[in-house]
C-alpha cells in the first residue's frame, strides 16, 4: 500500500504541476524526489503511530511547508513554490481520501 500511495501522489502532482504549466523537467524531475522524501514518512507515521484526523493535517500542513521550500529552491518564486505545493498536496490527498472511500464502498457492496 505504501508503494501504491507513493506512485499515486507523484503521478496525480506530476500532472497538476503540468496542468499549471510547468514544463521545466528539473522541477517536474524534482517533484518526485520530494515526494519520496515526505509522502513515505508521513505514511509510516500515520499507519504505525497515529491515525488520527488531526495527525494527519498536520502532517500535510508539514509536507507543503517543507515541498513550498523545495519548489522555492527550483523556481525562485515563493508564492509560486506555494501555490504549486499547496494544490499539489491539496488535489492528490483528496484523490486519496475519494479512493479510499470508493474501495470501501465496494468492499461493503460485496461483502453484504
Amino acid at each position: 500500500m505504501l508503494l501504491l500511495a507513493l506512485i499515486s501522489t507523484i503521478l496525480i502532482e506530476f500532472v497538476v504541476l503540468l496542468l499549471l504549466r510547468e514544463r521545466r523537467k528539473w522541477v517536474l524531475g524534482s517533484s518526485a524526489v520530494i515526494n519520496i522524501l515526505t509522502n513515505i514518512p508521513l505514511n509510516l507515521y500515520v499507519i504505525y503511530i497515529d491515525s488520527s484526523v488531526m495527525t494527519i493535517m498536520q502532517g500535510e500542513v508539514l509536507v507543503i511547508a517543507i515541498e513550498t521550500l523545495w519548489y522555492f529552491l527550483f523556481i525562485h518564486n515563493l508564492s509560486r513554490a506555494f501555490v504549486y505545493s499547496s494544490l499539489c498536496n491539496a488535489i492528490s490527498f483528496l484523490t486519496g481520501l475519494l479512493a479510499e472511500l470508493l474501495i470501501a464502498f465496494f468492499f461493503k457492496l460485496l461483502t453484504q
